[in-house]
């Protein structure tokens, strides 16, 4: 087996990434490729195993499918590895039939045999809900953005009824259950390639040696500066127009503006809000634009003695001046959170009322909860832009300007990077400065991975709340089939929110695309890109 990371690379990768010679070693790209740039944090290659990032946004529509994915227009399910589906009259069994004859990747270090069946499906998903698969705690074992679902409890069993054809059998009704398998993260992965591993004792190479059924796969990786992903000649949907794709992930010398404007990299991907004006200035470069599907948020660690006073966290909510941020984090392209939910989902309800800016009622409800003389606190906050936060530190250094403004002195803790995996170790953190990216349109995918009581007990709710009767109201509109009714339990469970504040909402970003006019074929969804297959270069 070749290793995944090679000593030796072309000249022309080595020269592009590090900086030598650019222009040359990007024109050398550019014949058979195009440079995709724009985020850096990569810790693995398998989105079951993360809940945002590169890996969710943009390698695994390469690397992997899944069953079904969502129509970018209608947001709907739309077939994939799975041709058509049905559902029982309880909504508790689902069965799929799946596509002939889809290849899995050959690589330097796994050659099929086979084409995908039942068993890839079986594995993938196994891997997931079953402890005693000896793929579950492999890599830490920890499946974040299916385990802030309860997917684990919620998923019975997945079981083959002939080769081509595979049955889920749910704990319960879940209405979202058919959005949420067309997501990034529920990839099919290979059980071939799986035992070949298994049997060699080296499991760990499943996630960082990834073989899916995608339009690419991968070729060389160097950690913090470059993946480099090569066309899949057998891919099932229509051979990729372009040899390769580099991800540019380093962090090294200019910023991935500089970068784009001088022709080092040919995709920007989500530019932050300030880039805007420049980019729009670009004869080369078109800038395409869509609502995403995020929100900017405080969490609130509800097991701090003051901040477990509803009153504290009103105060800091209405203490915040969200419209100075729009103004200067996001330069007018994004919009004030009236709720968790952004405006583009089909549950959101606008709530001026207890979300505004109030500085005089704010004080009073500090003088009601006894802390007339002041209050000190901390605030995590993430050195990475995104969509949803294009400028983490100055939106903070607002937040804490408006909190000294009625008595909070409030210090702020630079993160690198902080996973809700790792929420647990950070109890000297009194507020998170952070947000969250949906996969899906459906409201279920905000609400209960953020703040359900199952998340909490996960470790994965950064306000350590929990509250039954909101989690009651998320469970029933999972299991009624009306959509009135749906939308009437969500927007009750938004009261519940906007009363107890466990998050204080703040804002919704725009998604920004940017890419050098050359290309052409280039498309994303509210939730990730599109599988870059159909990409090609019309001129030089």
């Amino acid at each position: 087996m070749k290793a995944l990371i090679k000593l030796t690379l072309s000249i022309c990768i080595i020269a592009l990434l590090a900086g030598c010679d650019t222009k040359n070693s990007h024109s050398g790209i550019r014949k058979s490729g195009f440079i995709y740039c724009g985020q850096s944090n990569l810790t693995t290659f398998n989105p079951q195993l993360v809940d945002s990032g590169v890996t969710v946004d943009a390698l695994s529509p390469q690397i992997y499918n899944s069953l079904l994915t969502l129509d970018p227009e209608t947001l709907q399910p739309k077939p994939s590895l799975a041709t058509s589906w049905s559902v029982n009259k309880d909504g508790t069994e689902y069965i799929f039939h799946l596509r002939h004859n889809v290849a899995f990747q050959t690589t330097d270090w796994f050659t099929p045999t086979r084409p995908m069946d039942a068993q890839d499906v079986l594995f993938s998903f196994r891997r997931i809900i079953d402890a005693i698969n000896p793929y579950h705690y492999v890599n830490d074992g920890i499946y974040p953005w299916f385990t802030g679902l309860d997917f684990q409890n919620l998923l019975v069993d997945v079981q083959e009824l002939d080769k081509y054809t595979v049955k889920f059998t749910l704990s319960r009704p879940d209405n979202s259950f058919i959005a949420n398998i067309a997501t990034p993260h529920a990839v099919i992965l290979s059980a071939e390639y799986a035992q070949q591993l298994l049997l060699k004792d080296e499991k760990q190479q499943i996630d960082s040696h990834p073989v899916g059924t995608g339009p690419f796969y991968l070729d060389d990786y160097q950690p913090h500066d470059y993946v480099r992903l090569k066309r899949n000649p057998n891919y099932w949907n229509g051979v990729a127009k372009m040899k390769q794709v580099v991800f540019d992930i380093s962090q090294r010398g200019t910023g991935t503006l500089a970068k784009l404007l001088r022709n080092e990299c040919d995709v920007l991907n989500a530019p932050i809000a300030s880039q805007i004006p420049t980019i729009k200035k670009q004869t080369d470069v078109t800038l395409t634009s869509k609502p995403a599907m995020n929100v900017a948020f405080i969490a609130v660690n509800t097991s701090h003695p003051a901040l477990n006073d509803v009153r504290v966290r009103k105060a800091i909510s209405y203490a915040i001046n969200r419209q100075n941020i729009l103004d200067s984090v996001f330069y007018g392209t994004g919009s004030i959170a009236y709720n968790i939910l952004p405006p583009n989902s089909w549950a959101y309800q606008k709530d001026s009322s207890q979300i505004r800016y109030d500085r005089n009622y704010a004080l009073g409800l500090l003088r009601a909860a006894g802390y007339e003389t002041g209050l000190e606190l901390t605030m995590s906050v993430p050195l990475e832009p995104r969509r949803y936060n294009p400028s983490p530190r100055k939106a903070a250094e607002l937040i804490q300007s408006n909190l000294a403004d009625i008595g909070i002195k409030l210090t702020l803790i630079p993160e690198d990077r902080l996973n809700r995996t790792e929420i647990a170790d950070k109890e000297n953190i009194d507020l998170f400065l952070t947000g969250w990216e949906g996969t899906t349109s459906d409201p279920d995918s905000f609400l209960r991975p953020l703040l359900s009581c199952d998340a909490k007990r996960a470790g994965l709710n950064y306000s350590m709340w929990c509250n039954s009767d909101f989690d009651f109201l998320l469970d029933l509109a999972l299991e009624v089939n009306r959509p009135r009714y749906r939308l009437n339990l969500y927007k009750q469970a938004q009261n519940i929110l906007n009363q107890e504040f466990p998050v204080i909402p703040l804002a919704h970003g725009m998604q920004f695309n940017a890419y050098n006019k050359s290309l052409t074929g280039l498309h994303m969804t509210p939730f990730s890109v599109e599988p870059f297959n159909t990409v090609e270069r019309i001129s030089n």
